[in-house]
Formats: C-alpha cells, structure tokens, sequence
C-alpha cells in the first residue's frame, strides 16, 4: 500500500502555536485525574496530566516531547508529564487503574486486557498501518521477500509480528517449513543479525530498524507486512474509563494536543527529532530519532483517513483490525467497536 500522508495537508490543522516555552519533563511520579491546576507565567491555570509511554522513548514519540517545545499542551491548558513505560500491558494496567492519565499503548494488547475486564479506552489509534517487517540487510541475497525461504529469522515470541509472521509467508507464498526462526528478545534479534548469526530480523521497522542500521554502518532493506495485504491498528493514545466519565474536558484538551503535536512534527520531523535530545536518558541519537521518527509518519493513516487530522479512526478500519487480530488469536474475539475506542473526542480535533 502506498502512503497516504502528505505534509502539506496538515497546515490547515496548525493554527497559531506558542513561541516555545521552558517545560520541564519529569519521568516519575503521577497525577491524579487532572484535578490539580497549576499555572503558567501568565496565571492561567494548567491541568497536570501524566502521559505513560509504551516503552522507553523512540521516534514515535517524539511528537509528544515536540509539542511541550512548541507550547501546543500549555495552550489548550495542559501541564504534561510524560514518562517512560515498561511495556504496553503494564500501561494499560496504569492506565484503567487510574495511576496514570494518559497512555501509549499497542492496540492488540488494549483490546485483549479491555476483554479481561481493565476499564480503558483508545481515543485515537496513532499507527493506523502496522510497521512490522522482515529486515535484512540491503547488500544480503535476499532481494524479494520470496527469498526469506532458506535463511535464519529471528523473531521474538509473543510479539505482533511474529504472531503475524505465518500470516505474512503464507501471503508471500513461502512455506513456513523453509524458514528458521530463531527465537530471541529485541537486544538479541539485533545482536544476532549484527554478528550474522540470523540473515535478518522481523519486527517494526521504525523502531529497530534505524538502530540497527546505525550499529552495523550500512543500509537495510524492508520487506513490509502491509504490502503483502497484512496490516491491523498499532499503537495510539488511550485513557481510563473514570478519566472520561469525570474529566471529559481534559481528555478533550489531550486529545487536541496530541494531534496537532503529531501534525506539527509532520511538518517538520527534524525539529521534532531535536526536541527530544536531553529528554529522557532511553532516547537514541538524534539521527537514530529522526530515522524512526520519519518511518513513522509512512504509516500514521489508512485510505480512509487520508484526510483526517492524526489520531482520527473509522469504525471501519477499527472492524477490519480486530477481525484481523481475532483471526490470529492476539485477541479472543472481535467485539463491538465501541467496547475499545471512544471516538467522540478525535472527531471534534480541529473543530
């Protein structure tokens, strides 16, 4: 599938944003519901809300550290504290308990704890196009995905997509029987391929890619599920239950921020790579950053949101990933839209 995001299409979403201001990013500690105002230098007061990321940053996140540098959260009256996560379950978790305000988190693990009775909602899935892919290296003999037959995988168990990769070879037409999969975490999958242990890795392409890419000094070539027909909903902003029902204001003025931070740092992904230098010790270099970060804008819509501000969904799409996931058993049914995704508040961004 092509890409359907054009820059130039987000301007309309920027309307005038704060000279940058000085925001301080804490990484411990939470809020509790938003109910605590602070203010800023004019004395307008100022939500505190804590966002909770999936993992420790990378260049998806970015946008989030840009639109504190930019004043996007200040202006619609947020005081955001973003830290680092220990994986998206354990966000969920934080997230319908209350702990934290805000979340990052995969969908397929959103879907599957909101099934095990954790009161959470998305309110905007963010990576609307999975970015798993095979990724070997470009001077490899491996030159079209049919050539994955006959070589050494790694993958890492559990994960989307290697749940997938089945799924994918299936699709390609490779017989699963031909390739070895050799089982390792993410430090390992990278390690494996760096000392030529493995002929590649699968995994998303903007993560592990440009890491891998800047470690072993030379180009990667990416053999993306998506273009092999195979795509479901990624990762997106999330929220309590008792956070909609008590705060809806807040979560309003979230969901707000983080879109147009997310446009802005379309419009201008090296600034956004630059804002996070300093941010948090889990970020990579700034070039690392800037690579996944612009990997990332390729699969932040689907055709049917072309057009639409970052983070706005169609149930349609909503259906179509869950069927997917159902089908592949990352989730134990599809249910009914609604049950995972609260959309009423992305459809106001830009109204």
């Amino acid at each position: 599938m092509k890409s359907t995001n054009s820059p130039r299409r987000y301007r309309r979403l920027l309307g005038l944003v704060a000279a940058p201001v000085a925001a301080a990013l804490l990484f411990s500690g939470c809020s509790s519901g938003g109910s605590e105002p602070s203010g800023d230098d004019s004395g307008a007061p100022l939500t505190d809300v804590t966002m909770l990321l999936n993992w420790l940053p990378i260049g998806e996140h970015a946008p989030l550290y840009y639109g504190v540098e930019l004043g996007i959260f200040e202006k619609h009256g947020i005081n955001l504290t973003i830290q680092s996560g220990s994986g998206s379950t354990k966000t969920i978790q934080a997230v319908g308990q209350g702990q934290a305000d805000f979340g990052w988190a995969d969908t397929a693990l959103l879907a599957a704890n909101i099934d095990k009775g954790v009161r959470a909602k998305s309110l905007g899935v963010y990576l609307q196009q999975s970015p798993a892919a095979v990724q070997v290296w470009e001077d490899s003999d491996i030159t079209k995905p049919e050539d994955i037959a006959g070589h050494t995988i790694a993958v890492s168990a559990g994960d989307g997509p290697t749940v997938m990769f089945p799924y994918y070879l299936d699709a390609i037409g490779v017989d699963q029987s031909s390739v070895t999969q050799q089982n390792l975490d993410a430090a390992g999958k990278i390690s494996a391929v760096l000392s030529g242990q493995a002929d590649g890795m699968i995994g998303f392409a903007s993560d592990a890619g440009p890491t891998l890419e800047e470690q072993g000094g030379k180009k990667l070539r990416y053999f993306y599920y998506r273009d092999a027909g195979l795509t479901w909903y990624s990762n997106g902003l999330i929220t309590g239950d008792d956070m909609i029902a008590d705060h809806p204001d807040t979560v309003q003025a979230m969901v707000d921020a983080v879109s147009e931070s997310f446009a802005a740092a379309v419009e201008d992904p090296e600034a956004a790579a630059a804002s996070t230098t300093g941010k948090d010790p889990g970020f990579q270099s700034p070039e690392v950053v800037l690579s996944q970060w612009k990997q990332t804008i390729d699969f932040l819509h689907t055709d049917r949101t072309a057009d639409d501000a970052p983070g706005v969904n169609t149930p349609e799409d909503w259906q179509d990933s869950l069927d997917l996931l159902a089908k592949v058993g990352l989730i134990e049914s599809a249910g009914d839209v609604t049950k995972y995704y609260d959309g009423s508040f992305a459809d106001n961004v830009g109204k």
